[in-house]
């Protein structure tokens, strides 16, 4: 009895079938009312499959002000490491630096570069389209969760968050292997940590040094969520109004760091890291203190405007992706990440 209890009450740990799966026939039921298992397609018309998955970064920060994302350069799988270091150069880049697949999700394949060795390691392996990324050193890491229905002005900020990164503090004489099995979510990924880490295991962590275990800002790579709902203002969701006017992008959530969040309402020292379309978890949810009946009500409320939102730009012209076409990518998208996974 006591081990479903903690099963019931961790349900932030469920695997994501398992949490979903209650919900699996309100989600057919939109399909049944819009005609389409792919209605959601709709719902960001300037994003490949409405942004569910298998989309590239590319394509969204193409739709960006260039000075609102990081600077980025892209890299063909397969070409001589020598040949692309020096493009990479010649793009104005040095470690550190951030890379990542174009096409990926859940932080997979995501790594701080601090060496060129290390690079030359990861391009390598990598047999898809990477990214190389300036490496932003903003203070705050957000993820903020926006919808607005195209017949409307105004938008609706559902969820803003603050990320803390996977990672432990030094105090001076444990090893970066005791202060591991010391921080629970980190104890949680023992494997991946030795997997990731394991050279530095015997290291001693001077005190108050802060060592990262993970760089990416996913709820599934051990970072905390902090909720700052409560910091939201009609500035804030201005600003993203904005931005949805000028990239048709209506459901999604955004990745960003930034000095402060008063200097994001006044639009500077800001930089998006990348948005997400309709596949984006509200992941206002994840460290909130929710219930999982709560959390299956703000997750059932996303979906509604999602149908809303796809449905209104389905009827303005922006058609459901057909049967076949949505089957042959989410197939293709789904072997991409199997390879990404394998690898990462």
């Amino acid at each position: 009895m006591k081990k479903l209890v903690r099963f019931v009450t961790n349900w932030e740990q469920w695997n994501f079938f398992v949490l979903y799966l209650p919900l699996f026939p309100v989600w057919c039921w939109y399909c049944i009312k819009s005609r389409s298992l792919w209605f959601f397609t709709a719902s960001n018309p300037t994003i490949t499959f409405g942004g569910l998955e298998g989309e590239g970064k590319k394509e969204m920060y193409d739709q960006l002000p260039a000075d609102w994302y990081p600077k980025t350069h892209y890299i063909e799988p397969g070409k001589e490491a020598a040949l692309v270091r020096k493009a990479i150069r010649d793009a104005g880049f040095e470690p550190p630096f951030v890379v990542k697949p174009d096409v990926g999700m859940k932080g997979i394949l995501f790594r701080k570069i601090e060496s060129w060795q290390q690079w030359e390691q990861y391009h390598n392996r990598m047999p898809v389209t990477y990214l190389v990324q300036e490496l932003i050193n903003y203070p705050l890491e957000l993820s903020v969760f926006y919808y607005r229905h195209p017949a409307t002005e105004r938008g609706t900020i559902s969820g803003c968050i603050e990320k803390e990164l996977l990672q432990v503090v030094g105090n001076g004489e444990a090893t970066l292997q005791q202060l591991i099995g010391q921080q629970p979510r980190a104890a949680a990924r023992f494997q991946e940590m030795r997997q990731r880490h394991g050279e530095h295991f015997d290291r001693i962590v001077p005190a108050g040094t802060r060592y990262y275990l993970s760089y990416a800002g996913n709820h599934n790579r051990g970072a905390r969520f902090i909720d700052l709902m409560h910091e939201v203002d009609d500035r804030l969701v201005s600003l993203f109004d904005d931005l949805s006017r000028k990239t048709c992008f209506y459901y999604g959530r955004y990745d960003i760091k930034c000095h402060s969040l008063q200097a994001l309402r006044e639009g500077h020292s800001f930089s998006i890291l990348e948005y997400n379309g309709c596949g984006a978890e509200p992941n206002h949810i994840y460290d909130a203190g929710l219930t999982v009946w709560q959390a299956y009500r703000v997750l059932l409320h996303h979906w509604h405007m999602l149908y809303k939102i796809s449905l209104f730009n389905h009827q303005m012209g922006h058609r459901y992706w057909p049967l076949r076409k949505g089957w042959r990518f989410l197939r293709e998208a789904r072997k991409h990440f199997a390879l990404l996974e394998t690898i990462d």
